[in-house]
């Protein structure tokens, strides 16, 4: 399938690990030049290597907290210094810390907003101006099936990733005219070193097995398994491609049909 994203360029935020790395392979695969963004620099330089050495595009690394306004937007002007434009972005970050609500402190839920919606608005402000320029972009927010189905022992990203639907709905109407589509995805149980950290958690406070743990949630995906980072990302390369031109201020959810909801 032609996606029509040979040389263009993407910014992938957390792309040491998991889904944002899976990410930045596949926009590689496809021809993209990426600019990789982590807090984890060591393993971005390592994923470089990767990239330059099977896809041939250039790549870009640096090491920000997607928290820090200022190191975003920094990255966000050295990327379209280097390569004279921003095509794509993809808002990824990880996950808040599992916990119930009474857990919970105050420190958290600031923590949580700055990781998981405000760094979504500052990349989104970053890199719109560069995408109207040439009247054509896609920013894709990465958040989690809890946006349609609350689950259980996350409260924080119940509540905060719920917020990105908003943000992402309001920027495809406002710039929908300057070529600029904004959508989300939402990815059920994945095998990612956040989803181990959930089970380590549940399997500490309930006294559960980790496999009675997973094997209750495989038992609610309609496949039977667990999701790969590699799925989640095929979908994202895909609703930046031309393939899904006509497609904004959607949530796609990639769960293996795990949600029930019409």
């Amino acid at each position: 399938m032609e996606t029509g994203l040979r040389n263009r360029v993407a910014i992938i935020a957390g792309a040491s690990q998991g889904l944002g790395r899976a990410t930045a392979l596949a926009f590689a695969a496809e021809g993209s030049h990426v600019a990789l963004c982590s807090r984890d620099l060591g393993a971005l330089e390592k994923l470089a290597g990767e990239i330059r050495g099977s896809f041939g595009v250039e790549v870009q690394v640096g090491s920000v907290d997607v928290r820090d306004r200022e190191a975003v937007e920094r990255f966000v002007g050295e990327t379209q210094c280097r390569f004279d434009r921003v095509d794509i972005c993809v808002a990824n970050a990880g996950g808040p810390p599992a916990k119930r609500f009474l857990e919970t402190t105050n420190e958290e839920w600031d923590d949580a907003f700055r990781l998981n919606l405000r760094s979504a608005a500052v990349l989104a402000r970053a890199v719109i101006p560069h995408m109207q320029r040439r009247r054509w972009g896609r920013i894709i927010t990465i958040t989690s099936i809890t946006v349609r189905e609350p689950q259980p022992q996350l409260v924080l990203s119940n509540a905060i990733r719920a917020g990105v639907m908003g943000l992402v709905r309001t920027l495809a109407t406002d710039f929908g005219k300057d070529g600029i589509l904004v959508n989300n995805v939402a990815p059920g149980y994945t095998a990612t070193d956040r989803l181990n950290e959930i089970v380590v958690r549940r399997a500490a406070t309930s006294g559960e097995s980790r496999e009675q743990i997973e094997k209750a949630w495989t038992d609610q995906i309609p496949i039977g398994r667990l999701g790969r980072p590699e799925e989640i990302a095929d979908a994202i390369v895909w609703l930046a491609s031309n393939r899904a031109s006509f497609v904004t201020g959607q949530t796609l959810l990639v769960d293996g049909g795990m949600y029930k909801g019409l």
